[in-house]
């Protein structure tokens, strides 16, 4: 795992000198404390940050190159296949001076091109140099695990793991996207292909962007087929192959040159990666699992109890986060504005697993492949509330949500309820928006955002994000459709950003098997009676492996990996959180409207209204613009 960065310029005054390069790949350092290096000639600059796991000699020295210095490159992953792929170049006459995977992907680029990318198993984000064609090539894995950054400007363009490195380049344009504020209040992060910064975009998972000759495209090179669902097997049938997919993606990911351990959260996931590594690993392996103080967020008996039914040597840390010492950590390493709270526990968690391990496998996917999500459960529903007509849904939902009360104190099951009816009169996708936006209420942020700021956005709909993920996926039952949407946009751009920079910010590699595209395209053809059944998620990941499960994890049900925004809001933030946000530097950039926050942080504080989310997600956004914006 490993930090890159490139400059690639046609005119004399947009080029990047050494000392330059030397800032963009430093700024990296945390993403590969083992080694570094550079390329810098012709108007191309490579820079690269390793994180040592394969082959940790010196041949493994990164920017790499072939045989005669024609073609480099600069790697950031791991490709799970890449022996396989070794053998079939050598018997195709192809010559290698090391054991690692970035040779692998040099010498299927020479021998393939572009179609490389269909022949990788893994995760990555890597750029090619063609120098002899003056062709850059740069590739993000399917999932988008791995991140990659790119500027696109007349006479150059810029490409980096983080967007700091990006950030490093003299006069690059810190200009705010006023869509990515509207669309960051709604999702609580910034939706690919944009970024907070104007000029500045991301390399969508399964894509791949070439420049050469003054042309610069990017295209999507792989996507999950939802659209055709599969009958042909019984459900034993199903579970011999789940099985064995993933018992293979795990296996496969145990190859390290470095000590690898898992997560272990003691939810079904986790549970399984962790049970499987053991069955697989002739050595006793290491799992670990992160609690609170406070009861209703920690988990670790769960961990503990699926540790002494594999055998593992298990390890818990119980934390009491200094939440003032990780918030400017968080804010500097995160480059944008994030307000998933979650990034907190596996911050945490990265830090003290880095103490015993390099490489930790987790459980990350398995709720969006198998259907986990409680919020998928209430989309079956409100799929048959879909057959009433609209106005008999409006009449039913209005005196039932009315008669609910609101008090921030209530439990959180009928704080759902009442969101779950507040949407049935809605279009599914609208609906589903409004289960998931932290801003949920259209009303409460048209009263929040100034009128200059409103006028910027010139009646832009963050719901056009999930409706254009949602367009590929037309054949098929709600969930399903949710499913694939959540694939394409809440993973990657929350799920895998919040692993990606938490772990790699601690020099931790973080892999998930049961995101292994083959494990992907499987469950996008499953039956959907096969992921719920008697509205039970992940039904065949249960019953495929509830031999390896310990009774009490394979019946409980969803726990998110939370903090208590809330009790920090009350308690240790409140007066700091107040200071932060009604001061005048806040309200002088013209977003927010003074009379809009002062209203949300009184009602939240009376318990009239739970806003904890939303006040996490405007905090983060101003201690953001003071850390990258007034600096």
């Amino acid at each position: 795992m490993c930090g890159i960065c490139g400059v690639l310029w046609t005119e004399a005054s947009k080029a990047v000198n050494i000392q330059t390069l030397d800032k963009m790949t430093d700024v990296l350092g945390h993403r590969g404390p083992d080694d570094r290096g550079t390329y810098w000639r012709n108007g191309m600059a490579l820079g690269h940050r390793r994180l040592s796991i394969l082959d940790l000699s010196p041949q493994g020295h990164q920017p790499m190159s072939n045989e005669n210095d024609t073609v480099w490159i600069v790697f950031n992953g791991e490709i799970y296949n890449f022996e396989p792929l070794r053998q079939e170049l050598l018997a195709r006459g192809h010559r290698f001076k090391s054991q690692s995977d970035t040779e692998v992907l040099l010498h299927l680029y020479e021998e393939y091109g572009e179609t490389m990318l269909h022949r990788l198993n893994g995760m990555f984000a890597f750029a090619v140099w063609d120098a002899s064609r003056r062709k850059l090539f740069l590739a993000r894995d399917r999932i988008g695990k791995k991140p990659l950054f790119y500027c696109h400007e007349p006479g150059r363009l810029l490409f980096a793991s983080e967007m700091k490195s990006i950030l490093q380049v003299p006069n690059v344009p810190r200009e705010v996207d006023p869509e990515a504020v509207d669309e960051y209040l709604t999702y609580q992060y910034i939706p690919h292909p944009k970024t907070i910064f104007r000029g500045i975009s991301k390399l969508p998972p399964g894509h791949f962007a070439v420049w050469e000759n003054n042309y610069f495209i990017v295209k999507r090179y792989w996507n999950m087929d939802f659209n055709s669902e599969e009958h042909r097997l019984k459900p034993e049938e199903w579970s011999e192959e789940l099985r064995s997919l993933v018992t293979d993606a795990v296996k496969i990911r145990l190859r390290s040159d470095v000590p690898v351990g898992a997560f272990l959260s003691g939810g079904i996931d986790s549970s399984i990666t962790a049970g499987i590594m053991q069955q697989e690993s002739t050595r006793q392996i290491r799992t670990f699992s992160i609690g609170f103080p406070q009861k209703e967020y920690d988990e670790t008996a769960y961990a503990e109890s699926a540790a002494n039914r594999f055998g593992t040597r298990h390890q818990k840390f119980i934390v009491t986060p200094d939440i003032h010492d990780i918030l400017p950590k968080l804010i500097w390493h995160y480059d944008e504005p994030f307000a998933d709270s979650s990034a907190i526990p596996m911050w945490y968690l990265s830090r003290e697993t880095r103490r015993e391990a390099v490489v930790a496998l987790s459980g990350d996917g398995g709720d969006e492949l198998f259907a986990g999500y409680d919020r998928y459960r209430a989309i079956q529903l409100a799929n048959r509330a879909d057959l009433l007509p609209c106005f008999v849904r409006r009449f039913l939902a209005g005196p039932v949500r009315a008669a609910i009360p609101v008090s921030t104190r209530q439990r959180s099951s009928l704080r759902r309820f009442k969101r779950f009816l507040e949407a049935l009169a809605m279009k599914p996708m609208e609906r589903y928006l409004q289960w998931i936006a932290v801003f949920n209420n259209t009303r409460r942020l048209e009263e929040l955002y100034t009128p200059d700021f409103r006028g910027q956005l010139n009646g832009h709909d963050p719901l056009h994000f999930l409706l254009e993920a949602e367009s590929c996926c037309v054949q098929r039952d709600a969930v399903s459709r949710i499913s694939f949407v959540d694939m394409q946009t809440y993973l990657p751009c929350d799920i895998m950003t919040k692993v990606d920079i938490a772990s790699m910010a601690h020099s931790l590699e973080c892999r998930a098997p049961l995101l292994d595209y083959r494990i992907a395209e499987w469950a996008a053809k499953l039956p959907i009676h096969c992921k719920i059944h008697g509205h039970r998620g992940k039904f065949i990941l249960r019953k495929t492996f509830q031999h390896l499960l310990p009774k009490d994890i394979e019946r409980r049900g969803k726990m998110g990996f939370g903090v208590p925004i809330d009790h920090w809001f009350r308690g240790p933030l409140r007066e700091t959180v107040q200071e932060v946000l009604l001061d005048s530097r806040t309200f002088n950039r013209g977003l927010f409207q003074k009379k809009g926050i002062e209203t949300l942080l009184r009602d939240h504080f009376a318990g009239r209204f739970d806003h904890a989310y939303r006040i996490w997600a405007l905090f983060i956004l101003e201690l953001w613009f003071r850390r990258w914006v007034d600096q």
